[in-house]
């Protein structure tokens, strides 16, 4: 029964997720944490830091690593199937139209009028990391009191490397975790 709902889970996902990895993100969230209740939303951002380590798109990490630890290695395979399925088809008769009507002017205006929903697809997980990030238990809500100050100190420092640096993004997130490695046992060692 697992390996059918991961399947059906993640062949949802392959199907709806239009613009890529980052743009699957919410869709994700919504089958593994809220619908299926396969992770906690703290499982979910290990999750998506473990997806971004590992080479390979996100989603797919995402439904490998899913489907593993339910089903084993069968459960990772279903899964991965089931996110790859609908891509593998839509894009095959995509092309096929893409290439017979690439001239035609309303195909570029579909094209064009997808943009936008594509990025605010990419904000909205943006933003959710990031609340994951800076207020751990956002359970409690969202307020100074509630604020990581590890988190915002590790946010702030990246953003700076990144920025004003322009440090390379792997090396960013190396001194990430390793910060965030520092400042949890510092935190454990003043208790």
């Amino acid at each position: 029964m697992i390996y059918i709902k991961l399947f059906l889970s993640f062949l949802q996902i392959g199907a709806f997720s239009i613009g890529g990895g980052y743009a699957a993100l919410p869709l994700i969230q919504s089958q593994v944490v809220h619908i299926q209740h396969w992770l906690t939303a703290g499982e979910f951002t290990d999750l998506v830091t473990i997806s971004q380590m590992t080479p390979g798109p996100i989603a797919i990490n995402a439904a490998t690593f899913v489907g593993l630890r339910l089903g084993g290695v069968l459960g990772a395979v279903i899964a991965t199937l089931g996110c790859i399925l609908p891509s593998c088809i839509i894009m095959s008769i995509l092309a096929y139209f893409y290439f017979k009507y690439r001239e035609l002017e309303v195909l570029q205006t579909i094209l064009q009028a997808l943009r936008p929903a594509v990025v605010a697809l990419i904000a909205s997980a943006g933003l959710g990391i990031l609340v994951q990030a800076l207020w751990s238990d956002s359970s409690k809500g969202i307020s100074l009191e509630t604020l990581s100050l590890s988190g915002g100190a590790i946010f702030v420092v990246s953003i700076i490397l990144l920025r004003k640096r322009k440090m390379n993004p792997i090396k960013v997130m190396g001194i990430a975790g390793a910060l965030n490695v520092v400042l949890f046992y510092a935190s454990v060692l003043l208790k």
